[in-house]
């Protein structure tokens, strides 16, 4: 196992749905899995066939981190999904990566799903390589989706391959550092290329691009960039240096093309991965909290003789059992190990440790600081648990998972598998964070919770088909909020005799509206000791316990700021638990004086159309009460974004899909919770009336 940590790249392939990243992350096993085992390919298919085999099973792409080498080098290669309602995942991912691959397809371009993992990228620092793939398809161009990564996701593309011919034509790519052709001459062997002049028509493509690259590069460098305004023309190792530099600080990305299912291109996406993204110690460290969640100033370093700190990124479940995947950052993790998770507070002893490789797992004895491993057997480890060694503890910066905006009720459709069903969920919360399920303590039903309708969707095909357990699915519920919109300044006395001493209380407090976003916010000024100062945290917690429930349809009230002015304090009858009731019952008194109001998600609404039906997407997303924030025509089709409430969006897939006969696509995410229209409002209390009664 090669512990130089400068031979190690933590890498993530990222893209939107359907640009190929699975083939891509195919391709580079297939290669590095071939070089890594050269002593013994056997001449003729069976190696080969195996692989592919293991291919159409989709193992390989069910394995979160996969390990495989390359020029002496040890790639960890992290898969994530492209699908909006799993960002969770893209971002968990690239939580425990050092660099990334964007892929894009040549046809498609920069899509919207796309925009979102980069954004994810740039707001974790992560350092990128840009691969355009598929250029074997109709309608592909290369230089019109290097100009829409530089419009739409308003990045420097640093372009270091040109593409020889174009969609059924293509045939291999000019390398602009040696200025050599790679040509492949067959379809199937990504290894039968030659490396030749580049064609002549090309020439001039070459040196302009070649010009662009140079002048972008030598920026990171003022010595070199001084020579080569002098006309000297910097070494390509010089040149190398400087691209590594800049794209480490982000300053652009090396861009690459090829067509992985056509096994063309890989070889100088791998050389790039080597020659220009971070190794593990080149990473800005993770920094640490406390138990309490403050962080603590340090940072979890990557070095191997330091505390272990490692961080559980995935859970999985396959034929072998539970897997835990983890990142260590430092320290080192043995077979056999007790270490300590700091968000249980408990600990757990490593069994088994096993590292991925492109067609089978190795058993392991022994990982360290920039390893990716997967654990066998943890008990009660989930994703975004800190594991570290229980004599020095810390939490590395926990991940935090958005709250959950839809729910569904589901019921088994035999009696037989509620147990069965049971168990099944609790597998699935492990392994997605953003996927809750609680029981509705009146009517008994199974309420589940996630991130969008396509989410819930996938979760219920996950309980058929991986589980075979067959659901009665309910209507999808809105995760609706309440809060306020106006200050009631009251009084509440609690009293009660009851032989011996009795319970007195008296609150003199404001409600009022708290700025959007707060939640609760809560404060004392009550001087001279009217209510003494250890009864404050119970006057909090009764009011805090009260916003769970609003008081005009029971949903969770939000942004709500309570301030205890004056009150009154008996020395024989006071206590917490009475100043406790007394906010409680306050909170009930006043709440309905201080101008309720119903609160619904807004989605943030991101929708492509075909040219000839933007009248109708937009007519429609209108009819949906939706806010149309900009509209963008590309070369393909026009791009709308729209603020839209989430209860108007259910079936919104179906209806888009009849509008554009089949061509149209959207993605969504939450924005934030805005006040309700009173027809809107109404409606919904008034269901929730219903419900309530038809349970009694």
């Amino acid at each position: 196992m090669a512990s130089d940590l400068t031979k190690y790249r933590n890498i993530g392939i990222f893209a939107h749905v359907d640009a190929g990243k699975t083939t891509t992350t195919e391709r580079i096993l297939k290669l590095t899995g071939k070089i890594h085992k050269t002593g013994e390919v056997h001449e003729g298919e069976s190696t080969m066939d195996f692989m592919d085999q293991e291919a159409e099973r989709g193992i390989t792409i069910q394995s979160a981190a996969t390990t495989c080498a390359w020029n002496d080098h040890r790639l960890n290669v992290i898969d994530t999904p492209g699908h909006v309602d799993f960002t969770i995942e893209v971002y968990r991912s690239l939580k425990v990566l050092d660099g990334g691959v964007g892929v894009f397809c040549g046809s498609g371009g920069v899509e919207p799903q796309s925009e979102t993992n980069w954004r994810y990228a740039n707001e974790s620092e992560v350092s990128r390589l840009i691969f355009v793939n598929k250029l074997d398809r109709m309608g592909a161009d290369f230089y019109r989706v290097v100009k829409q990564v530089e419009d739409v996701l308003a990045a420097t593309p640093l372009v270091m391959v040109l593409p020889i011919g174009i969609e059924d034509e293509f045939k291999g790519v000019v390398d602009l550092l040696t200025r050599k052709a790679w040509i492949w001459s067959d379809d199937k062997d990504p290894e039968s290329y030659t490396i030749e002049e580049p064609p002549a028509d090309m020439a001039d493509a070459v040196e302009e691009w070649r010009e662009k690259l140079v002048e972008t590069a030598v920026e990171q460098d003022d010595d070199l960039m001084e020579k080569y305004l002098e006309g000297e023309e910097p070494s390509i190792d010089e040149l190398k240096e400087c691209i590594r530099k800049g794209t480490l600080n982000l300053s652009f990305f090396p861009t690459y093309c090829g067509s992985a299912f056509k096994n063309k291109g890989i070889q100088l996406l791998l050389d790039a991965v080597v020659d220009y993204l971070p190794d593990p110690t080149q990473v800005d460290p993770q920094p640490e909290v406390d138990l309490e969640g403050n962080e603590t100033g340090e940072v979890a370093t990557v070095d191997i003789n330091g505390p272990l700190r490692a961080l559980a990124f995935k859970i999985m479940d396959d034929r072998f059992g539970a897997l835990t995947f983890i990142r260590v950052y430092s320290g080192e993790l043995r077979k056999g190990d007790t270490v300590l998770n700091t968000f249980t507070g408990k600990t757990e002893r490593v069994g088994r440790m096993v590292e991925m490789h492109a067609d089978d797992r190795n058993e392991l004895d022994y990982a360290h600081a920039g390893d990716i491993v997967a654990v066998v057997g943890m008990k009660d480890t989930q994703t975004g648990h800190t594991l570290c060694d229980p004599k020095h503890p810390a939490t590395l910066e926990p991940m935090v998972f958005p709250d959950p905006v839809i729910s569904i009720a589901i019921a088994p459709k035999d009696k037989g598998s509620a147990e069965k069903l049971g168990i099944a969920l609790g597998k699935m919360i492990k392994e997605d964070p953003s996927f809750r399920v609680e029981t509705d303590e009146d009517s008994g039903e199974t309420i589940m919770k996630g991130m969008g309708e396509l989410h819930l969707d996938i979760k219920v095909d996950i309980l058929k088909r991986t589980h075979n357990i067959e659901v009665i699915v309910g209507e999808p519920q809105v995760a609706y909020r309440e809060t306020i919109t106006q200050p009631v300044t009251d009084t509440y006395t609690h009293k009660k005799q009851t032989g011996g001493s009795g319970q007195f209380a008296r609150i003199d407090y404001t409600i009022e509206p708290a700025e959007a976003g707060t939640g609760f916010e809560f404060e004392s000024t009550v001087t001279g000791g009217n209510v003494p100062r250890e009864f404050w945290p119970a006057v909090q917690s009764g009011f805090a316990k009260m916003m769970d429930k609003g008081v005009l349809a029971g949903f969770p009230c939000l942004d709500v700021k309570v301030n205890l002015q004056d009150g009154a304090f008996h020395a024989v009858d006071s206590s917490a638990v009475a100043y406790e009731l007394a906010s409680q019952a306050a909170y009930r008194q006043s709440m309905p004086k201080a101008g309720p109001q119903l609160l619904e998600p807004i989605m943030k609404v991101d929708v492509f159309t075909p040219e000839d039906h933007v009248g109708d997407v937009i007519g429609d997303l209108n009819r949906r009460r939706g806010m149309i924030k900009s509209q963008d025509a590309g070369p393909t089709g026009v791009r709308i974004k729209a603020d839209v409430p989430l209860s108007e969006m259910f079936g919104y897939i179906g209806t888009l899909r009849t509008m554009t006969s089949g061509r149209g696509q959207f993605s969504m995410e939450f924005l934030q919770y805005s006040p309700c229209p009173k027809n809107v409002a109404d409606e919904v209390i008034k269901e929730v009336q219903e419900r309530e009664a038809a349970k009694k």
